[in-house]
């Protein structure tokens, strides 16, 4: 997901389309190198760590949720399922430490710190949230210190309420993206994106990024643009995050659908295979 607010003339932005390509992705032979299954009763917290950081100060891109930690209302197993529930909770935050005067919640987890990649193919099995004002995503950011977009962002999966039923892919880097309007992605449809499960992956290798749904490459970066780093930043480790926000310039141009709240993000299974570059 794009980390920095926007201007709502600008949301059209978000979306880049130049990329696009028909190609197939093939999970490599061999079990994962790194997986959760949900298969447990609580989050697995040797794996996945709560990022609240900023329900004080207020989440990017107009956004509106809190995200909460340790919360089931928002965030649980069942099923063998993770569960991300986005919902409007009116007064119900306001005793939280850090609440920061929001209306909604939801929950956003990653691996920072606790595990990194760097190339290789993920695969992430989820059903989605389409109502107005929903923004779940499936991203990767890069450890380490350095300022956005300059360490280089890899969005495998976002799907906005105000376009339900069709998936984004993205990358963003210094001199590639959405505010200086070069964001390099391709859109998708998957019909059955929010009564399904499907397939989110990602053939990340050492100077092309492959981005597809169920064995479909349909986005397609190469490293062939000057620049260095600026063009190129994807040689570092990343760490995976999995949210559901609420609100922003993207997802809700129009306002929220409070009506059709509470919504779900469902994820079956993250896999991550550390393939040897091609």
């Amino acid at each position: 997901m794009m980390i920095l607010a926007l201007a709502a003339a600008a949301a059209q932005a978000l979306s880049a389309n130049n990329y696009a390509v028909n190609v197939p992705m093939a999970v490599p032979v061999g079990p994962p190198a790194w997986a959760d299954e949900f298969d447990g009763k609580t989050l697995d917290t040797s794996k996945w760590s709560f990022d609240t950081s900023r329900n004080k100060l207020g989440w990017f891109n107009g956004e509106l949720q809190y995200y909460s930690a340790e919360r089931p209302e928002n965030l649980r197993l069942a099923g063998g399922k993770l569960i991300i529930e986005a919902r409007k909770d009116g007064d119900a935050l306001r005793t939280l430490p850090d609440w920061g005067g929001e209306r909604y919640s939801s929950a956003r987890i990653d691996t920072h710190g606790k595990a990194s990649f760097r190339y290789g193919f993920v695969e992430v099995r989820a059903k989605l949230p389409c109502s107005v004002g929903t923004w779940p995503a499936i991203w990767m950011m890069p450890e380490g210190s350095e300022p956005w977009p300059e360490g280089g962002e890899i969005d495998i999966m976002e799907q906005v309420g105000s376009q339900p039923h069709t998936v984004h892919g993205t990358l963003h880097t210094k001199l590639f993206n959405h505010q200086i309007h070069t964001g390099r992605g391709a859109e998708f449809p998957v019909p059955t994106s929010c009564e399904a499960f499907h397939k989110y992956q990602l053939d990340w290798q050492p100077h092309q990024i492959t981005i597809g749904v169920d064995g479909h490459g349909f986005m397609q970066v190469r490293d062939d643009r000057p620049g260095g780093r600026g063009a190129w930043p994807f040689t570092t480790p990343f760490y995976l995050i999995l949210n559901l926000a609420l609100g922003g310039d993207w997802a809700a141009p129009h306002g929220m659908d409070d009506a059709a709240l509470p919504q779900r993000m469902e994820v079956d299974y993250v896999r991550v295979w550390r393939s040897v570059p091609r």
